[in-house]
């Protein structure tokens, strides 16, 4: 039996009703390439999702369209019965066609679908946090979400999910939402080079709303800076973990979901994520920003 570590970079943040780790783990890298299909190593993946519970981490993000179902079905191998304090948050609104794209499937009968199926595949009886997910692979759009979001509501209402947030979503999306019901995390995507949110996240920390930046590192296509590899260098570590340490700099309200499917990066990742960065380098970083190309 394993002792769970109490310590994890940057502390807590509520999330809704719930204390969790601003230090989470996402889960979309344990699926097979271009999150499709199984792991080459279905072992391994769960012995990274215990591993993250042991060191402490208790905020994992899933979705039932990772593989479609692997993610889901992983995390209930490795981790059911979930410890009490554990938040596993899953995201609805889109589905995986055979070329392995994400097209919107976010009418209420898709989403009262795609709920069902994340509790099968999960194990539960009721969902910590639904992200209701908008737009397309090419980002957020204007659009109006009160029918999606309003189908979640009833489930949410019907005891089905404890807490909603947003995906992909505007800054005009969060107001409609919040409208209709609480909205408790807005998941964009948000890293060192990409800053079109810089607005939205100054917002969210106001209103006291979690921000969860997907592709913290950039995603499929890692950040490439030479600032940041230059202020990297000066701290003596490694580009990935001065991003995202970066991030707990940049809002109290960040929440860190940063997806791998080794132990040793996970440890790593949470190391990194821990550093301090002195005023004057937290500058230049902030600079980058802009063009995302970073220098």
């Amino acid at each position: 039996m394993h002792t769970r570590s109490t310590t994890l970079p940057g502390g807590t943040r509520t999330l809704g009703d719930v204390e969790v780790t601003r230090f989470g783990y996402g889960a979309m890298q344990l699926a097979g390439p271009w999150v499709m299909g199984p792991p080459a190593d279905p072992a391994g993946a769960r012995a990274v999702l215990r591993a993250a519970v042991d060191m402490g981490i208790t905020h994992i993000d899933t979705s039932d369209a990772y593989g479609p179902r692997i993610t889901n079905e992983l995390i209930r191998e490795a981790l059911h019965p979930y410890p009490d304090d554990l938040l596993v948050a899953t995201k609805v609104g889109a589905t995986r066609d055979a070329e392995g794209g994400w097209p919107p499937a976010r009418r209420p009968d898709d989403l009262r679908r795609a709920v069902h199926e994340n509790l099968e595949s999960l194990g539960r009886d009721v969902l910590d946090l639904v992200n209701l997910r908008l737009g397309d692979a090419e980002g957020p759009r204007a659009e109006s979400i009160a029918e999606p979001f309003g189908a979640l509501v009833d489930l949410q209402q019907k005891g089905l999910i404890r807490h909603l947030g947003l995906s992909n979503a505007t800054s005009q999306q969060v107001d409609e939402a919040r409208l209709i019901a609480p909205v408790v995390c807005v998941q964009n995507m948000y890293n060192l080079a990409h800053r079109h949110d810089d607005a939205l996240v100054d917002r969210l920390a106001d209103e006291g709303i979690a921000y969860v930046p997907f592709f913290p590192l950039g995603g499929f296509s890692p950040l490439q800076s030479t600032v940041l590899s230059s202020v990297a260098a000066r701290l003596a570590a490694t580009p990935i973990a001065v991003a995202l340490a970066w991030l707990l700099h940049r809002s109290p309200t960040i929440l860190l979901i940063p997806g791998t499917s080794s132990v040793t990066h996970l440890r790593e990742n949470a190391e990194g994520a821990g550093m301090s960065i002195p005023p004057d380098l937290l500058a230049e970083l902030d600079a980058i920003g802009g063009d995302g190309l970073g220098g």
